[in-house]
């Protein structure tokens, strides 16, 4: 699995580089904040709302911690899907 770090994923963001940025937090959590652009799908959603990401793009998995993020991106990975977890979660955004 792939990983990436909050600030190279903040750098990354600043370069405007169109990512594809899927929270997978409860709504309840994304209340509190949400990494601009990115889209919210609850990790018990992510199998049922996976026809809703398109293969050919990357996608950068967000979650509190990095722990939901690891096992989401496990179960696209499993689907042919290119994804990318970011480590530390919203705890380590500022």
């Amino acid at each position: 699995m792939k990983n990436i770090s909050t600030s190279e994923l903040k750098k990354l963001l600043a370069e405007n580089r169109g990512l594809n940025i899927i929270d997978v937090r409860e709504v309840a959590e994304v209340s509190s904040g949400i990494i601009p652009g990115a889209l919210n799908i609850p990790l018990g959603l992510l199998e049922f709302r996976m026809h809703e990401l398109d293969k050919s793009k990357e996608y950068i998995m967000v979650c509190q911690s990095g722990g939901r993020s690891g096992r989401a991106s496990q179960f696209l990975e499993g689907r042919g899907f290119n994804v990318i977890n970011m480590t530390g979660g919203m705890l380590d955004w500022e």
